[in-house]
């Protein structure tokens, strides 16, 4: 029984990798979206969206089957419940990108109208947050996965940056308050991607340390 579970765990690991990989190329699709303001490439974003969906319940459903049959303990109970919540957060990740892809279609069809602020930055530091969580899950790192979890402050400094220039242009173009509006709620979108990043190196850190962080309590040192 004790080998079975193991092969059925590795099997289910490789499951979750392959919806995080898909993630994670749906949110680089967005980022390119975003900087070249291409509506073709949103519109393929949001129809795919299905695709994520139905990968998530599949998951989910694995792991129920697990918990059920084989009634696992400590580090295996340990894995299956941190994959089912890394399992949501990728399913929400995924929902982000098809946010972004939304605006992007909306702010499309509208005049460019340049703010003093670098979207293109954070969302590079976005996705690279979503990737060095998804690594540290690959190879159980709970060293990358602590990291991942200082990087979350600079997102949401820079959502506060976009928020502080958009209000200003607000004031500055009364006409273009829908277009400001969009631009602002995408920076939202990326914000909680890097939320939901920040949530799967918790369970990183869960899953090898059997240690809860949330709630900001990070104050934890890799374990040898």
């Amino acid at each position: 029984m004790t080998m079975r579970l193991q092969k059925e765990l590795e099997k289910l690991k490789k499951r979750i990798l392959s919806l995080g990989a898909m993630v994670e190329e749906r949110v680089r699709m967005a980022i390119q979206a975003l900087e070249l303001r291409d509506a073709n490439l949103a519109e393929k974003i949001i129809r795919s969206d299905y695709e994520i969906d139905e990968f998530e319940i599949e998951v989910e459903e694995e792991c129920l089957k697990l918990l059920a049959l084989h009634q696992p303990v400590a580090v295996d109970l340990r894995f299956l419940i941190a994959v089912i919540k890394i399992n949501n957060d990728l399913e929400r990740i995924g929902d982000e990108a098809v946010n972004i892809a939304e605006r992007i279609q909306i702010i499309a069809k509208r005049e460019r109208l340049d703010i003093p602020f670098d979207y293109s930055l954070m969302a590079e530091k976005t996705a690279s947050m979503l990737k060095k969580s998804l690594d540290a899950l690959v190879n159980m790192d709970d060293v990358l996965a602590l990291d991942v979890l200082k990087l979350d402050d600079a997102i949401d400094d820079m959502k506060d940056q976009a928020y502080d220039v958009i209000k200003q242009a607000i004031r500055e173009h009364t006409d273009r308050v829908g277009y400001l509006i969009n631009l602002l709620l995408m920076c939202r979108h990326l914000e909680r991607i890097a939320d939901h990043a920040t949530n799967i190196a918790e369970e990183v850190v869960y899953m090898v340390q059997g240690e809860i962080i949330r709630h900001g309590n990070i104050e934890l040192e890799a374990k040898e």
